[in-house]
């Protein structure tokens, strides 16, 4: 089995629909079993809160449902557990590897874009501070990541 973890700052908006996507993804492929998969933030401004409720609703309208996730901060035993931590943009990928740093890590940490090897994007945009149409577009491009993440995951398994 394979422990992957999804990061963006807050753990509200884009990590909890990566979460959701990747699942659904691997549902699909009836792979299920050989994933765990979790979603957290750098920052901790949201912990214990439900993602957004404009995540909560693009997700639902692509038939994911991601309303009972709760938003958590990275830790340091998270170093030690995921095989694949996965970063939606740089900023998180920096304060990724300065904190794995401090950990007996064994993660592959990675950004996103780079680990699906896309020109489309480099960092997954933040829709929190966007409407509704900005959140429809990070759930489009998470979809298409996560399933070309699903196929570059059990190459590299």
């Amino acid at each position: 089995m394979s422990n992957i973890l999804f990061v963006c700052l807050g753990n509200i908006c884009r990590s909890p629909l990566a979460e959701g996507f990747f699942q659904y993804h691997c549902q699909q492929h009836k792979l299920e079993r050989r994933f765990s998969v979790d979603s957290s933030g750098t920052g901790g401004w949201h912990i214990g809160k439900a993602p957004d409720s404009r995540a909560i609703k693009v997700a639902g309208e692509m038939g994911i449902d991601i309303s009972k996730l709760t938003a958590r901060q990275v830790n340091s035993k998270d170093f030690q557990h995921y095989d694949w931590i996965i970063a939606m943009d740089r900023h998180n990928l920096v304060d990724l590897e300065d904190m794995a740093k401090n950990t007996n890590s064994h993660a592959r940490i990675e950004l996103l874009s780079r680990l699906i090897n896309t020109s489309a994007f480099v960092d997954v945009p933040d829709p929190w501070y966007g409407d509704y149409a900005d959140f429809q577009q990070v759930a489009g491009l998470l979809d298409q990541a996560c399933a070309t993440l699903l196929n570059v995951v059990l190459r590299n398994a």
